[in-house]
């Protein structure tokens, strides 16, 4: 029984010459054949070797093609084209057996067959094969037989066509514009936008009336998304959504059409189309696509978290991998600069489950590659290197360098075994590369390397090999492995015991052991200076001759300060007040003003702080704002009252209504007292009350409160003192000040005429606290 399965590909089709590929089975076993059609006739021939089997067939055409022919290869046979002088020339090449078939009958149209050798046709029939010849059986035929034609008259069946539902024939003419819809097809899928859409623009010239008009728009919309010519997305798509608002291709026209509007900031009309999409077409895939382009579209205006929120929607619904890769795409992208460990997640589901995603923006997910290695996710980098190194080869210019860095990345992972392996896949393909002398740097760097033992079991094993082989070259060597794993895991001490014997080392085949001391020493220095062991410091300074540069200015300035040498810490602090950098000169600047107010030198603070403030007063985020609370603190220790006055309002527009500011407050409150200035304590009493009632904390309470009345009594306003004295009610206070309170509270009461109220505010007075002098005065007031 004959059971067969037929795949056709066009491979290639220049001026008249079609090549075409079908592959079948004959009983399940696979078979296949190549046919070449020309307009004119042409020869093909088998080429044998000594054993008279088929080595290849060549066929020959008198006129080059218009453009070249790729190369073509299935399981069976490989088709190569080759031009010399005028002459056209196709190469087939068998993997198992081949044989060559003219075809000279059309049995549609022709009565009559027979056996003929030709030489000459305008199609030939190639059957590619592993054993058995499919489909026919070979027989052999006498040289000296006859060769009848065969007629197939006899044999005809009857045959009408195409009938009407009357059932009378339909005749129909050859429709051209489906073979140009099936072009336009076949150049959006291999990406040639320019052919597509001018087949396209040809097609509805021609054709205006053709049945294939919605689908001809539907990618001429497609086409101009392609592009980024989003005008015409919108246009054409509105055409589309009018003439063919019940089309199957609706959603995704919708989805492009809200995207084209998003990238021309038209974010209003975006939104609608959006909205029609989530609404109408939410189980679509082009549904979950408008989540990504809202996304895209958020995160232009500055909306990240709702971004974010729309690309894992995108992600989490979808069933398709091409809309997840997508997201995630989007995803680690946006996550990189600030959370890489997620956005590291989100480019390895890329990397799991489409990787060839990465290749549709190459340079992008380049510089996505890159900055995962910046931020020493170096398995990620890799993994997006692997997925490109998959897509391409070494035609291209990039091939060599994405080599590299998957291997210079890998080393640095844990998976060392498959580092080397990276690592000598570019040294066998680019023996003379570029990076040629990076890459076997980081293969030596593999030796001695044991992936399945942990820091602690290599320094066991480097002490076996150094005892073992105390004189031999791989004992030095272990020794200098020794080394540096120590130096690596922070062990600055102990690299340093084994100085002595470090600098023994051949110097001519170790060069960097005098590096790894110095590197050792200077750990064991940053180690004391994260321990404010400044004694340790300049022991190892002096012992290895290590000068204490710039650099370590802001532990010894800090180790300075904690042990209280602040004459060390001004030195440091002075050294640094002229460095090119303004950020440092800021820093600095900074540090001495802390010094200075520490030890007292109130004039040099002053000084100082006004050159800060200048350079800083348009930062309204600086990091030394602090300068402007210095400042104050200063003045009102040198009682300069009237720059406390300036010093407190730039304090106030600089941060606001502050809890930590409240004792500022209050020394303003205490000096509007002093001067009798009623408004200034009023001004900045009111301030306190704010604050204390914004952090619900009462900590200058009841002072604040009796200051700002009496300013209201001062100035006649009874009302805002009866007020202010009636918020202590319900503020716990000791007997004395409840005392008080009350007698000011029926003081005020008087003074509005309500004296019965004020007759009960004294006697609360005197309930309060009897003894005090605030029952006394109450006692006085009740007998007038």
């Amino acid at each position: 029984m004959l059971k067969w399965i037929l795949l056709t590909f066009v491979l290639a089709n220049s001026f008249a010459l079609e090549i075409s590929i079908d592959s079948a089975k004959d009983n399940f076993i696979k078979y296949a054949t190549l046919d070449i059609r020309d307009s004119k006739p042409f020869t093909c021939k088998e080429i044998k070797n000594d054993f008279d089997a088929v080595k290849e067939i060549l066929c020959t055409f008198s006129k080059r093609p218009s453009r070249s022919l790729k190369h073509i290869q299935n399981d069976f046979f490989k088709v190569d084209t080759v031009v010399k002088g005028d002459k056209f020339f196709v190469v087939i090449k068998p993997f198992y057996k081949i044989k060559l078939i003219p075809e000279i009958f059309d049995l549609t149209k022709d009565n009559e067959v027979f056996n003929a050798d030709v030489n000459i046709s305008n199609h030939w029939s190639i059957l590619g094969y592993k054993k058995k010849f499919p489909l026919f059986k070979k027989e052999e035929v006498s040289q000296i037989a006859l060769n009848f034609p065969f007629y197939l008259d006899k044999d005809k069946l009857p045959y009408v066509g195409s009938l009407d539902i009357k059932g009378n024939p339909v005749h129909i003419k050859k429709i051209e514009d489906v073979k140009e819809y099936l072009k336009v097809k076949k150049y959006y899928k291999e990406k040639q936008y320019e052919s597509c859409l001018q087949t396209v623009n040809d097609v509805l010239k021609t054709y205006p009336n053709t049945l294939f008009r919605a689908e001809l728009l539907y990618y001429k919309i497609k086409v101009y998304a392609k592009i980024k010519d989003w005008d015409n997305v919108i246009s054409y798509a509105k055409e589309f959504l009018r003439e063919y608002s019940s089309d199957e291709n609706v959603a995704e026209v919708l989805s492009l059409m809200a995207k084209a509007y998003a990238k021309l900031g038209q974010n209003t009309d975006a939104d609608y189309f959006f909205d029609r999409l989530f609404t109408e077409h939410t189980d679509t895939k082009f549904a979950q696509y408008g989540y990504i382009y809202k996304g895209e579209m958020l995160e232009e205006s500055g909306g990240i978290t709702k971004a974010i929120k729309y690309y894992k929607k995108a992600l989490y619904e979808t069933k398709d991998l091409e809309v997840a890769a997508n997201a995630a795409y989007h995803l680690a992208s946006l996550y990189l600069s600030y959370r890489p460990k997620e956005a590291s997640q989100y480019a390895m589901k890329i990397v799991q489950a489409k990787p060839s995603y990465f290749m549709e923006d190459f340079k992008a997910s380049q510089k996505m590659m890159q900055e995962f290695a910046n931020q020493e996710y170096y398995k990620t980098a890799a993994a997006i290197a692997d997925a490109m190194l998959h897509e391409i080869d070494a035609t291209y210019d990039e091939y060599e360098e994405l080599l590299k860095d998957r291997a210079l990345w890998l080393a640095k992972t844990k998976n060392k075994q498959k580092a080397l392996k990276a690592i000598n896949e570019y040294l066998k393909k680019f023996p003379d590369g570029d990076f040629i002398d990076a890459v076997q740097i980081a293969k030596d760097a593999l030796f001695f390397e044991v992936s399945d033992l942990n820091a602690t079991a290599k320094l066991t094993e480097f002490d076996k090999l150094i005892q073992e082989y105390q004189n031999d070259s791989i004992g030095k060597r272990a020794l200098y492995e020794k080394a540096k794993l120590l130096l690596k895991e922070g062990k600055y001490s102990a690299v340093l015991g084994l100085k002595e014997e470090l600098e023994s080392l051949d110097k001519t085949e170790y060069k960097d052991v005098k590096k790894i001391i110095q590197d050792a020493a200077i750990g064991e220095m940053q180690e004391s200076l994260r321990n404010k062991n400044c004694k340790q410091v300049l022991v190892i300074s002096n012992e290895y001759n290590i000068t204490l540069s710039d650099k370590w200015d802001d532990g010894i300035y800090e180790c300075a300060m904690k042990g209280g040498d602040f004459q060390l810490s001004k030195n440091i602090a002075l050294k640094n007040l002229k460095s090119k950098s303004l950020d440092e000169r800021k820093k600095w600047l900074y540090r001495y003003i802390k010094v200075d107010f520490a030890t007292g030198n109130y004039s040099d603070v002053i000084d100082a702080a006004k050159d800060l403030i200048s350079l800083i007063e348009d930062d309204k985020n600086s990091k030394y704002k602090e300068a402007y609370r210095y400042l104050f603190d200063t003045y009102e220790r040198l009682e300069k009252k009237n720059k406390m006055i300036d010093g407190m309002a730039k304090i106030e527009e600089v941060f606001g209504l502050d809890y930590k500011d409240i004792d500022r407050y209050v020394s303003m409150i205490t000096l509007g007292s002093e001067r009798h200035d009623d408004n200034m304590t009023i001004k900045y009493a009111t301030k306190v009350m704010q604050i204390q009632e914004k952090s619900d904390s009462h900590v200058q309470s009841p002072y604040v409160e009796f200051a700002l009345y009496q300013a209201y009594m001062d100035k006649k306003e009874y009302n805002k003192a009866l007020k202010v004295i009636q918020s202590l009610d319900t503020l716990k206070l000791s007997n004395t000040l409840r005392s008080r309170q009350k007698y000011l509270l029926g003081s005020v009461l008087s003074k509005l005429w309500r004296d019965d109220e004020a007759k009960k505010a004294y006697n609360e007075a005197i309930k309060a606290d009897p003894k005090s002098s605030w029952a006394k005065l109450a006692k006085s007031a009740l007998e007038l």
